[in-house]
Formats: C-alpha cells, structure tokens, sequence
C-alpha cells in the first residue's frame, strides 16, 4: 500500500525518532533531491540522489540524538504531491552533552510513495552552538 503524502511525512518523523537514518534515507526516490536553502558556507546545499541522502545521514545519530518531535503541524498543500512540515525536535547534542532543540521547515514533494524533493530549513547557527562547533557544522542538520 502507497502512503500518501502526509503519511509518509509522518512515517519520517517515526523513523527519525527511532534513530533509523537508513530507514529515513530510504524513503527518497534513488533520483530524489535534498536542499538546505539556509545551509551554512562549506556545507552542503543540495544532495542528489538517494544515496547522497543516505552518505549524508549516516553520521546523524552520532552527532544528535533526538528524543522527542514536540511540535508538529503538517499542511496539506493546493498541490497534492506537496506536504509542509513545520515540526521542533528535543534531544542532546552528544559531544557537548548540550540541549538540541530545533525548529524545522521542510517542503516535501512526494510522488509515487517516495520522497521526490525535500527542501529541510533549519539554522545552522542554532546547530553549532548545540554541537560547540567551531566552524559550522556541515553533516548535522535532520
């Protein structure tokens, strides 16, 4: 059975909070994009593919470990295929033991099942005073 957009939005968020990057990763179409318009300078704006998105997550849950989606609100669009998902997460940033709570925007496309675009807005500023990151973190962002 295909989920529909929000589902599939709502099946992200559950794999995200169980830690399952994989999970999370798969559930792009292998030619789907991921963009971070607010990307810090040396990061990346744009992944291509499932398997950058993939590369890209491996890392997440050494970095954050979030424990708790504690506000969500998903808006259904004019456009069928797009989702808009505002949620804010809690957890801790692991090498500074520091509170990770992040408010995120992601625009998503979904067609046939599958993450086609996914456009994640989020502060990287915000990040690396969680992290103690010297320079802006570049692999961090959800």
């Amino acid at each position: 059975m295909t989920r529909t957009p929000t589902e599939l939005v709502e099946h992200a968020l559950e794999l995200l909070l169980a830690h399952d990057m994989a999970g999370f990763a798969g559930l792009w179409a292998v030619d789907g994009v991921m963009e971070f318009p607010f990307a810090a300078a040396g990061s990346p704006q744009r992944l291509d593919g499932r398997a950058a998105v993939a590369d890209y997550l491996r890392d997440y849950t050494d970095v954050v470990d979030i424990r708790e989606v504690v506000e969500k609100t998903l808006h259904e669009s004019t456009d069928p295929e797009v989702v808009i998902a505002e949620f804010e997460v809690d957890g801790v940033a692991l090498a500074t033991g520091r509170p990770y709570r992040m408010r995120y925007i992601a625009v998503i496309t979904v067609r046939g099942g599958e993450i086609v675009r996914y456009r994640d807005y989020w502060s990287p500023l915000a990040v690396a005073e969680a992290t103690g990151a010297t320079g802006l973190p570049t692999r961090v962002e959800a």
